[in-house]
């Protein structure tokens, strides 16, 4: 593989896996991604799928996969080939927060995506007593669970739209990143 070959083939697109609880905001974070207004969303059966241009040459692939307990089970079979997790959390529904930290410590423990980004999302800034990014960042103890990967911690509004851009740009980095790297390592395996 000559080195003009290795540069055509620099990263053009990468796969996001979005996960969450149900109501965690998943769906509408989606559309205002794209269309940026708010838009009244249905519980996802199943998944959706959405492309979204994250700057010059590079698309992102968004799978946004139904939050329901029994959608839950089948998360696992996402996770191969992602290439970024982006996990949304209500940070206003307290009542939900452990369940939701339960499930994001389950999929973090996957070797199908071992020392790949996340994203959190802190959703729903705009709700009263709204976790702030800090105490999401305590109570899903990200030092400790991510600390073989990048990762950040996004406050948002999926209504006002409040923190998207600035999420959908670390995404968009973290999973540069994480391509480059996989890349590098399987041109070393070739050799």
């Amino acid at each position: 593989m000559g080195l003009q070959n290795a540069k055509a083939s620099r990263v053009k697109r990468a796969s996001i896996l979005m996960l969450g609880l149900d109501f965690a905001g998943k769906s509408t974070l989606l559309y205002k991604f794209r269309y940026k207004d708010a838009f009244l969303t249905m519980p996802t059966i199943g998944f959706n799928v959405d492309m979204i241009e994250a700057g010059k040459d590079f698309t992102l692939t968004f799978w946004d996969v139904g939050g329901q307990k029994k959608m839950r089970e089948l998360w696992s079979n996402f996770l191969e080939g992602t290439d970024g997790l982006l996990y949304v959390v209500d940070s206003s529904d307290k009542r939900r927060l452990e369940e939701s930290r339960r499930e994001f410590e389950l999929i973090l423990k996957n070797e199908s995506i071992k020392n790949v980004p996340v994203v959190v999302l802190a959703n729903k800034q705009d709700l009263p007593g709204a976790l702030n990014a800090e105490e999401i960042t305590r109570r899903f103890k990200m030092k400790k669970y991510c600390s073989d990967r990048n990762w950040y911690v996004q406050p948002c509004c999926a209504i006002t739209g409040e923190g998207l851009a600035e999420a959908l740009q670390r995404v968009a980095t973290f999973a540069k990143q994480y391509r480059k790297s996989q890349e590098t390592f399987t041109t070393l395996k070739e050799f």
